[in-house]
């Protein structure tokens, strides 16, 4: 049992803020291949900044488009294709005429499902109306396309067909508002939730309290009041309750949504990778020596000197998070590195740490032979550093660090591994705890991370960059190697097959719903 049409939205298509764009933007190919043009993803129109990712073509969905528009001409709408490997279809739209009826739609969503609105404050309010307006273009293209496949019919007078299933798939809390529209509107449709990462489980992090030690007394609703987090908590925990499927991306998350939302996941779907980001062959050679160069140019221009060619490029990315994300401990883990050398413990080269961390703005540091360049941009080849995207300078680099203390599953890492970079990552990364299982570990090392070894840990991955500075040149050839071949273990071709298991299961319980919705005593 799978869909016909794929409706997908979150707040990241088209729209490149943090790990879910990767998600996304790389599973597209995969969905294309099994659904081709039958994919449609619905993201927020930021107009110019959209259009770096976007190309808009008006003979997509033109007839629908007129309809929309005349029919809803308060919500602007474009239509065109994501420009990333598959290029599926794209529905951009604006959704500040919604601003006026902010009330009755909170008041609808509470009285059909119980969603604590009162407690709104910062980017609540514009993505829960996003939400909603995502839901009623769905509504509208779901209605076309059923109408359409009816007059086809009748125009061939040929057998009434099965009608088309549909799948309406959220990500995170900023986009539940389409599950409610939709389930209210169109309950035909099955639906999918899938929370990355939950917002209590990430607060909880961020806020300096041990997650882990007192995981199992931890009540969602309870942390939510004291965390002032009552109106996203209520919003994502009634989401994971409503959805025909709910989804996750990793076991680690799986038990903080059963802990923390009340709600045990239908499926675990962990992220994969799609390979065609990755050159091959010599153009792999040429774009990684490029990379280099960049780095070396704009490192020695920050330090102050020369950086030489076999210089240790280490690096670190991700959201600015400073416990969650692990910046805390490799910076840790940096000083002690420097205070080895200075002991007299041998580095064959210098090492430059690059901290790609948007926002995080600080001058570069110089200790003995170990250094940190920040560069606290979105590498979407537009920076004013670089003007390179993120892939085409993670390619450069020898090691990279991801040292997370919440990480549900670990984007980063798993990128560093597909461009054939060796990668330091921790137990409590969901990608981690994945790459552990594998026999190709010589490419990932996963340190054991807890809430009380802050420091084993910094001093776990100044160890490894020492081992991995002395590694011989086939050892380091090796590494790579190993790293690419766990990556390839999760391409997507190996892991879609949990979303086509995650659709049968929306698809199932929408059926199932619609059942009693016609014959309340048929359960």
């Amino acid at each position: 049992m799978q869909p016909d049409y794929i409706f997908e939205t979150s707040w990241e298509v088209c729209n490149r803020v943090g790990g879910i764009y990767a998600v996304l933007s790389t599973r597209a190919a995969s969905m294309q291949a099994e659904h081709p043009d039958k994919v449609f993803f619905f993201g927020p129109d930021f107009g110019a900044h959209s259009d770096i990712y976007f190309q808009e073509d008006r003979n997509l969905l033109k007839d629908w488009l007129s309809a929309f528009s005349r029919q809803h001409s308060d919500i602007p709408v474009r239509v065109g294709r994501w420009m990333v490997p598959g290029e599926p279809i794209a529905i951009l739209l604006k959704f500040d005429s919604l601003w006026a009826q902010k009330d009755a739609i909170y008041a609808w969503a509470w009285n059909k499902f119980q969603v604590q609105s009162h407690a709104a404050y910062g980017d609540y309010d514009e993505s829960c109306l996003f939400g909603y307006a995502a839901g009623m273009v769905m509504e509208s293209l779901y209605k076309f396309i059923v109408e359409s496949l009816k007059s086809k019919e009748a125009k061939s007078r040929t057998a009434k067909a099965e009608r088309p299933l549909f799948c309406m798939h959220a990500n995170e809390w900023q986009t539940a508002f389409s599950v409610f529209y939709i389930e209210d509107h169109c309950p035909k449709i099955g639906t999918l939730f899938t929370t990355h990462a939950t917002g209590i489980g990430r607060s909880i992090a961020g806020n300096g309290k041990p997650l882990y030690d007192y995981f199992e007394g931890y009540n969602g609703d309870q942390m939510a009041s004291e965390l002032n987090m009552v109106s996203k908590h209520s919003v994502e925990k009634q989401a994971a309750h409503w959805a025909d499927c709910f989804t996750t991306v990793s076991d680690i998350t799986a038990r903080e949504c059963k802990q923390l939302l009340d709600k045990p996941v239908d499926i675990v779907t962990p992220n994969g990778f799609e390979p065609t980001y990755v050159p091959k062959g010599k153009a792999f050679d040429e774009k990684r020596t490029e990379a280099r160069e960049a780095l070396r140019r704009v490192a020695g221009a920050q330090l102050g000197g020369v950086v030489p060619e076999n210089a240790l490029f280490v690096c670190i990315s991700g959201r600015q998070e400073w416990k969650n994300k692990g910046i805390d401990v490799f910076a840790s883990a940096l000083d002690k590195l420097a205070q080895k050398i200075y002991h007299s413990q041998q580095l064959e080269r210098e090492v430059i740490a690059f901290v790609m961390i948007p926002y995080l703005d600080r001058a570069p540091s110089r200790k003995g032979r170990v250094s940190a360049v920040f560069v606290p941009y979105y590498l979407d080849g537009h920076d004013p550093l670089f003007g390179k995207t993120y892939y085409d300078l993670l390619i450069g680099m020898d090691v990279t660090v991801f040292p997370s203390y919440y990480e549900p599953w670990g984007y980063t890492p798993l990128e560093s591994c597909a461009f054939h970079v060796p990668t330091i990552t921790t137990s409590l990364a969901g990608f981690g705890v994945w790459a552990a299982q594998q026999k190709d570990q010589y490419g990932v090392i996963v340190i054991e991370r807890n809430d009380a070894n802050f420091e084993q840990v910094a001093e776990h991955i100044a160890e490894d960059l020492l081992r991995f500075d002395r590694l011989s040149n086939e050892d380091k050839a090796r590494a790579r190697k190993e790293a690419a071949a766990v990556a390839k273990k999760a391409d997507w071709k190996h892991f879609f097959k949990y979303y086509r298991k995650a659709y049968e299961i929306a698809l199932k319980n929408a059926n199932k719903r619609m059942i009693e919705r016609q014959n309340p005593t048929l359960l």
